[in-house]
């Protein structure tokens, strides 16, 4: 039970990096663009390493069939890939992407984005403390650029800057519901959390590799590159440093 506070604790907390707009108001419009570039390789790499060295290894170790666990985490990508084309969800972290309209369709896909986060939260601390605390980390480290992003998306579409940090931290709260969901199956569903933590997996590769990653790409500036990608490294580093305190 006290995994259970620990996980609606977590998805409090980054439910409330929604609020990181504020801050975005006080820097001036360079440094918070290249602050933010950094922040992407940082979350690219971040997401990187929480798959594959935290969500992967505890899947399989949860599983009994290897196999089923890289068709779950195939399933995963193919779901994101789904709900990016077909919902156009799309983490803009310029804010150049949005209009009037859809401002609106991206609080729904942000809702739905942090829906899911809540649900791969809340297997993980079922699962264990631990793991719980590291997806927690793997999420707050996409979660900052993207919330940046979406309170820029919403402000450009039209939206008050009051008025945008309100319905922007409203969709961050969806992360609360979705933890309560993915603890309350995960803890009564045999089986549950070999399926979503393979699942959550592909999501992270998804977003790292076809979201996070293409933005670096754009740089054409060698140094901001080289920096982006020494951030990169640094986000998986990161999850490695977490995974030896890791203690299944």
């Amino acid at each position: 039970m006290m995994n259970f506070f620990w996980a609606i604790g977590a998805s409090l907390v980054v439910s409330l990096i929604s609020l990181i707009g504020i801050f975005a108001l006080l820097i001036k419009d360079d440094l918070l663009k290249k602050t933010l570039f950094l922040l992407i390789g940082f979350s690219a790499g971040g997401l990187i390493g929480g798959a594959f060295l935290h969500l992967l290894p505890e899947a399989i170790h949860e599983s009994r069939n290897t196999i089923s666990v890289f068709i779950f985490t195939i399933a995963g990508f193919v779901f994101f890939l789904i709900l990016e084309k077909y919902l156009y969800w799309r983490h803009c972290h310029e804010g150049k992407c949005g209009v009037h309209a859809f401002s609106y369709l991206n609080l729904v896909g942000d809702a739905a984005h942090n829906l899911s986060d809540g649900i791969v939260m809340g297997a993980s601390f079922c699962v264990s403390l631990e793991l719980g605390l590291a997806a927690t980390l793997a999420i707050i480290a996409h979660e900052i650029p993207q919330e940046i992003g979406d309170f820029g998306i919403l402000v450009y579409g039209g939206f008050t800057k009051a008025k945008a940090l309100f319905w922007n931290f409203v969709s961050a709260l969806f992360a609360v519901l979705g933890t309560a969901v993915g603890y309350y199956f995960a803890e009564r569903v045999a089986g549950i959390s070999q399926i979503l933590l393979p699942v959550a997996a592909g999501g992270f590769i998804y977003i790292a590799t076809c979201d996070l990653i293409p933005e670096i790409h754009k740089e054409a500036d060698l140094k901001k590159s080289t920096l982006a990608l020494a951030a990169f490294v640094s986000g998986i580093f990161f999850m490695l440093l977490c995974k030896t305190f890791h203690v299944h």
